[in-house]
């Protein structure tokens, strides 16, 4: 008892503190001051509690009920919400399904709609998870928010501090309906299915579970030889089978929701069923018979490739789609969106609907590794929603997103970057819902109603992922950063020995004719994996959408556009766009001054000037470089470059930061 009161005057503090230094770290969880009024829950369990909690905390209107019941017309998650006698009633078949249902009305509260409008509403997916790259040292591959969450070392008696971040971690997921997580990094560690590390994660399952989230954990698959000391691996040797059967055990002894594991198996000099001569079927199904008496699944990604000479955008679809009905029912295939790496554009892979047998899910990227890290303002629901054009929720089971979150006070590095948590979370529940409602939700929640704010602030976000790609990568270009983390411009850069693909000439194939890959039928033919509706769209280059040009086609430098300009001004007018839109970005902002709180405007303010840098960075280092094969004129009415090209060859960036930079280019690239 002693304990929890100690929590809860921490937790006051914090909010206190919170209400005078506007550090972001309340994310768009910042309605407070709510009335006396009557709060009904049929019980006490610890997440009605918590339900209870938040209308106390927040609410402002009329007496709330809160029923548990059973209802045709909903999901076990779902809910609803009524207005019945002067009393709001908030049903559900679950108390996770209540818990929802709460945190929409204080939604609907913070945008000043009406409480008496009925609201019904069901999850698209079962599954809705956020995957964290996070490893055992604290370090978080493409993370771009400061250290991991997870405080190894101490969770076996976590501080105060650390429990209520885990907590608030948790509340944030709830409110936007997500309901698991995977907690450590695809490059799994066998230690984590150690004894020890296992205690650890029933710590941060026993606090998540309370507002619905269940734990999962990446499993590297040659566990058994790394810590089990066994002599193989092979999904279809007796002693390794047992030995999982062993560990599945132990872990659902100490965490009876374990939701399962996430496997990354060979890809990228992971270990998995191939050394063993089996397919990716055997060692999937192995693991999967393993959790099937608790109910658990494996999510098995698709992410693989190998240094040959097939195009990497067809290999995931080359090797899964012979395996189509060779899974077991609880095995869920995790496709990226794209069929190469999380590029700012990249059309659907292919993989998507191409194995009816076996069940699907996308895995969108959250942290911005290709969209300048926590330094550009990118919102991303606009990119998900494109992908979701093309492949029907119905069609996937359910939907990952790898997390951008951190131990940084505003939990995500960049303040903006808090929407795209906030844009996959309400995705995931709702993918029907627009980029611009979600843009408009996050924006009140986090700045207020003010709605010449609220209108600026929506359309600045709603462009920013269009002006990204424009001045990094537009019309089909992609894969061409600097080999120093992802971050800058290096389409000159080749790796002495090193594979093929992982070079960006590799992928923009530039020469004196043209730029792009050749992914028709004259070329790899990866257009045969889509329908044959997308198959002849993209095959033809007088057809294929312009967006995705230079991804399917090795275009003439004077090829002759929509716009009625050459291929070569078309590409230079996209890059200066993009350093236009970056510049009015920077105006949008500013003109909020005097509506948001010094210490918020302060941080974003900074954080676009910098993407304003690079995006002129950018926009010299690629018109300079495709200049020397080109061989033409940048129009005269874009604006100039102001690097020279031998100094951003010479530019050494650190993963994350801006270092080593050439004198000259200090004051445009710092």
């Amino acid at each position: 008892m002693q304990r929890n009161i100690l929590l809860i005057c921490l937790l006051l503090c914090q909010l206190s503190f919170a209400a005078r230094a506007e550090d972001g770290s309340r994310l768009w969880l910042r309605q407070e001051a709510g009335t006396q009024t009557d709060i009904r829950a049929p019980r006490h369990s610890p997440t009605l509690d918590i339900a209870v909690d938040e209308l106390r905390k927040a609410w402002q209107g009329a007496p709330v009920e809160l029923v548990l019941k059973r209802d045709k017309t909903l999901k076990p998650e779902g809910f609803s919400i009524t207005e019945k006698a002067g009393r709001v009633v908030i049903s559900s078949p679950t108390e996770k399904g209540v818990l929802y249902g709460v945190y929409r009305l204080l939604q609907r509260q913070a945008e000043r709609l009406p409480s008496g409008t009925p609201v019904t509403e069901n999850p698209a997916f079962d599954l809705r998870i956020l995957n964290h790259w996070d490893n055992l040292d604290r370090s978080v591959e493409r993370g771009y928010a400061g250290r991991s969450l997870w405080n190894w070392d101490e969770l076996s008696a976590p501080s105060d501090s650390d429990r209520l971040r885990y907590i608030e971690y948790a509340r944030a997921n709830a409110s936007i309906g997500i309901n698991a997580t995977v907690l450590n990094n695809v490059n799994a560690s066998p230690q984590i299915l150690a004894t020890d590390y296992l205690q650890k994660v029933k710590t941060l399952a026993d606090l998540f579970r309370p507002y619905g989230i269940r734990v999962y954990l990446s499993v590297n698959f040659a566990s058994p030889m790394t810590l089990g000391e066994l002599k193989t691996a092979d999904p279809l040797d007796k002693e390794v089978v047992t030995w999982w059967k062993n560990k599945a055990k132990e872990i659902y002894r100490l965490i009876p929701d374990f939701g399962g594991f996430l496997v990354k198996a060979n890809s990228e000099g992971q270990p998995g069923p191939n050394d063993f001569g089996r397919t990716h079927a055997d060692g999937a199904n192995m693991l999967a018979d393993v959790l099937k008496p608790y109910k658990g699944i494996v999510m098995w990604r698709a992410f693989v490739y190998s240094p040959n000479d097939d195009d990497r955008a067809k290999q995931a679809y080359l090797e899964f789609v012979p395996l189509d009905g060779q899974f077991r029912d609880n095995v869920i295939i995790q496709i990226k969106n794209g069929p190469v790496d999380f590029q700012p554009r990249e059309p659907y892979s292919p993989l998507f609907g191409a194995t009816p047998h076996t069940d699907q899910m996308v895995e969108f990227q959250i942290t911005q590794e290709y969209l300048g890290f926590a330094n550009h303002l990118a919102f991303l629901a606009p990119m998900w929603k494109e992908f979701l054009e093309f492949v029907a929720p119905a069609s996937m089971r359910a939907m990952a997103g790898v997390a951008n979150i951190g131990t940084d006070a505003n939990w995500c590095g960049h303040l903006f970057a808090q929407a795209n948590w906030y844009a996959f979370g309400r995705l995931a529940w709702n993918p029907e819902l627009s980029s611009a409602d979600i843009a408009r939700e996050w924006l009140t929640q986090t700045f207020g109603t003010d709605e010449a704010l609220v209108n600026d602030l929506s359309r600045m976000m709603l462009d920013s992922h269009e002006a990204v790609v424009d001045y990094m990568m537009p019309l089909g270009l992609h894969h061409i950063f600097s080999f120093s983390g992802h971050y800058g411009p290096g389409p000159w850069q080749t790796m002495p020995g090193g594979r093929p693909d992982w070079q960006p000439p590799y992928y923009h194939r530039a020469d004196s004719i043209g730029v792009g890959f050749n992914r028709t039928h004259t070329g790899s033919n990866a257009v045969a994996q889509y329908p044959e509706t997308l198959h002849r769209l993209y095959d033809d280059l007088q057809t294929c959408p312009e967006e995705y040009l230079l991804w399917f086609h090795h275009v003439p430098w004077t090829h002759l556009m929509r716009s009625g300009r050459t291929l070569w001004d078309e590409m230079c007018y996209h890059y200066d766009r993009g350093v236009q839109q970056a510049r009015r970005f920077q105006q949008v902002w500013d003109k909020q001054e005097s509506k948001v709180d010094a210490e918020r405007f302060a941080h974003v303010q900074a954080k676009l000037r910098i993407q304003t840098r690079d995006a002129v960075w950018w926009k010299d280092a690629c018109l300079l470089y495709f200049h020397t094969f080109s061989k033409m004129p940048i129009p005269y009415d874009i604006e100039r470059p102001i690097h020279s090209f031998d100094a951003l060859k010479r530019v050494f960036l650190r993963v994350g930061n801006h270092e080593n930079v050439p004198e000259e280019m200090l004051n445009a690239v710092r």
